[in-house]
């Protein structure tokens, strides 16, 4: 049984059990989320396609802990003009474990 679910603009696929990464989400560790947004819904046999979302289901998740990804760095030039930019950026993350797909 899987489910894709969407938030903060990306698709995550879900499974029960699984350990996510998804966009920040103003939760605390421990809370409990629901996911109405679904694409797409398995439960083994049969799989629903949502236009756009599949009606009734749910992903369903606690929250286990907020982080910040490794860093990146934006470099920016330009040749012969003596420009040169460099800025680091670390993205947040909420980090979620799915108890259970609804469908």
């Amino acid at each position: 049984m899987y489910a894709v679910f969407r938030t903060g603009g990306k698709q995550f696929r879900a499974e029960p059990g699984a350990r996510i990464r998804i966009p920040s989400l103003d939760a605390e560790a421990g809370d409990t989320v629901t996911f109405d947004d679904v694409l797409l819904a398995s439960d083994g046999d049969e799989i629903s396609v949502g236009r756009p979302t599949v009606d009734g289901a749910q992903v369903s998740a606690e929250v286990v802990g907020h982080g910040r990804d490794d860093k990146i760095i934006v470099f920016k030039r330009k040749r012969r003009k003596n420009y040169r930019r460099k800025q680091g950026h670390r993205q947040g993350f909420t980090e979620i474990r799915v108890d259970e797909v609804i469908l």
